[in-house]
């Protein structure tokens, strides 16, 4: 399973640039950077060698299509982000013709994941901690979209978005999940364990009655 970064904060991604496969934005995460976003993005885009994700945010379908082509200008590795709403689609299917490639958002159903990758969706992020913040099982969602994807040949991907603990990492790539998408903070507690440091304190507490010479 690919892990992508889930952030706009150049530190952070350049901090773990060794080990993510690429990087997610949106309009939230770019507006605590306080910068212009077409900055933050090529930026990102020169550490990252990997898909960046960055979002449209017209609403009507000449709109997002235009956006998308901007930002695709911007570096090869740019991915677009489209909502999935009927417009959006639209925008997908033409963008998908251009070899552009998206990333449709806000995913909720498995029935959208279907629409998405039928319009010709490079990826699609169902949303898996909205989902338990609203008392549903976001991994279930996962599972039913990997499931549906499974029957045909579609070339979409599945990226498990809004992460909120290593458990969704963890279930995530249990299910056989393309990518998961992770807040800086939730992936700096993937490397952690408490047998681990505890570990490392009893080795250094015992070397210290081997002999140095």
């Amino acid at each position: 399973m690919k892990l992508y970064l889930d952030t706009a904060n150049v530190e952070e991604i350049r901090e773990l640039s060794w080990l993510i496969d690429g990087v997610t934005t949106n309009p939230s995460l770019v507006a605590r950077e306080k910068r212009p976003f077409h900055d933050v993005l090529r930026e990102i885009c020169a550490i990252v060698r990997g898909p960046v994700s960055a979002e449209a945010v017209a609403l009507d379908r000449e709109g997002m299509v235009r956006e998308a082509r901007e930002l695709a200008k911007v570096a090869a590795n740019v991915v677009v982000k489209i909502p999935l709403t009927v417009a959006g689609l639209q925008a997908v299917q033409v963008l998908s013709r251009e070899e552009v490639r998206t990333n449709v958002t806000l995913v909720f159903s498995a029935n959208q994941a279907l629409l998405a990758a039928k319009c010709g969706a490079t990826y699609v992020s169902p949303f898996v901690g909205r989902i338990d913040d609203a008392g549903g099982d976001g991994m279930a969602l996962v599972e039913e979209i990997l499931n549906v994807y499974g029957q045909y040949d579609f070339g979409t991907e599945v990226i498990v978005a809004s992460v909120r603990h290593p458990g969704h990492v963890l279930q995530a790539a249990l299910l056989g999940a393309h990518i998961a998408t992770v807040p800086y903070g939730v992936l700096k507690k993937l490397f952690g364990h408490p047998l681990t440091d505890a570990g490392i304190a009893q080795f250094l507490k015992d070397w210290q009655r081997v002999p140095q010479s």
